[in-house]
This record gives structure tokens, C-alpha cells and sequence, in this order.
């Protein structure tokens, strides 16, 4: 399989809204600990409907034990990332824990670019596998920097 097609393959499986949504089901069970610590689920609120909406995400950073750094691959088009924009009151579930408050904190872009270069050094083959997929979702390359990619800093909450 050449790496077109890889990336072709990749990103058609994240427009499938069943596959990318199969794993909001495990987290609902209190079985996310099965997904490893390399994913969350975000709960946040719908921007027109005002109910609560859910993705989960891939965690690129977690600079502190309070705060997780998620990316947008489908970029600032993607419902989650419009929403939290409108409203970064949101809720993080990690692993098999309960749900926590959060306040959602989008990036600069500096400090994106950061991000991803610290994230490419720790995890050199994921990134190269999952580089050419951003790119077919986002449709544009992404380059050392100024990348096309938007992140959110998730700042946990202490439980009420």
C-alpha cells in the first residue's frame, strides 16, 4: 500500500461517522481505560442545539496532570472545535474515571507549533503514519511551522 493511499484509507475512516463513534460507547461504559492513555472522550455543548455533544480525541500533550493538549484534524471546521470556541465549558473523561469539569483554551499558534514538534520527537513513527492523514483531512500540508492543525489546551477542573 503506497502512502496515498494509506492517507486516503486513514481519512476516509475518520469521516465514518459510525467507526469514529464507536469509542464514545466504551467511555459510556467506564471502559475508556480499554482505549490506552493516548486517547480522551470531550464532552461539550452544541453551539445551536445547546445539548451536550461527544468526541473522542487523541491527547498530543499532557504538560501537567491537570491539563491535556488535543488537535483538531479536521481543522477549525471540525462541530467539536466550533463548539468549544462558543463555549469552552466542557467535560473530559479519561480513562475509566467519571467525567471531569474542564475549560477548554484554544492555542496559538506558536505554541502549536511547539506542540507538534515535541510531539513528532517523542513519537516519530506515529507521526509519520498519521502526518499524511492530516494532511488528506485538512487538505493542505503541514509543515514545521505555522501548521494548519488546531489545538485546545483541556485545563481539568477539581471535581465539584
Amino acid at each position: 500500500m503506497t502512502a496515498n493511499m494509506f492517507a486516503d484509507l486513514g481519512a476516509r475512516i475518520l469521516r465514518n461517522r459510525r467507526l469514529v463513534r464507536a469509542p464514545i460507547w466504551i467511555y459510556r461504559l467506564r471502559a475508556g481505560a480499554l482505549l490506552g492513555s493516548r486517547v480522551l472522550m470531550l464532552e461539550h455543548i452544541g453551539r445551536t442545539s445547546g445539548r451536550a455533544r461527544y468526541v473522542v480525541l487523541e491527547v498530543i500533550d499532557h504538560p501537567a496532570p491537570d491539563r491535556y493538549v488535543v488537535a483538531s484534524g479536521f481543522g477549525a471546521k471540525a462541530q467539536w472545535f466550533r463548539n468549544i470556541r462558543a463555549n469552552a465549558a466542557v467535560r473530559v473523561w479519561i480513562g475509566s474515571h467519571p467525567p471531569r469539569p474542564a475549560v477548554a483554551h484554544v492555542l496559538d499558534q506558536a505554541s502549536i507549533d511547539q506542540v507538534l514538534t515535541a510531539y513528532r520527537l517523542r513519537r516519530p513513527k506515529a507521526w509519520e503514519q498519521f502526518k499524511p492523514i492530516l494532511e488528506e483531512t485538512l487538505g493542505q500540508p503541514i509543515t514545521d511551522t505555522d501548521a494548519p492543525l488546531p489545538m485546545v489546551e483541556l485545563r481539568l477542573r477539581s471535581p465539584a
